[in-house]
């Protein structure tokens, strides 16, 4: 699996987000408007980056299971 170029963006999709929810915590954890603003921005970021890495999970299932992969 570490030779399917699919497999590694999909397990660097699922770091970003991971990335970002670690950000995006430590954000609310802060005093202060911008903060909030900042934290909010990160969880919208999260959401988006959570979106490309559900369709890119989806398209290595799916292309797996349509070819048979090993």
């Amino acid at each position: 699996m570490l030779n399917d170029p699919l497999f590694l963006l999909v397990a660097g999709a699922c770091l970003v987000v991971a990335v970002i929810l670690a950000i995006g915590i430590s954000t609310f954890g802060k005093e202060g408007l911008n903060n909030a603003k900042r934290a909010n921005k990160y969880m919208r970021w999260r959401i988006i980056a959570q979106f490309i890495a559900v369709a890119l999970i989806l398209a290595f299932v799916t292309i797996r299971k349509q070819y048979g992969g090993q």
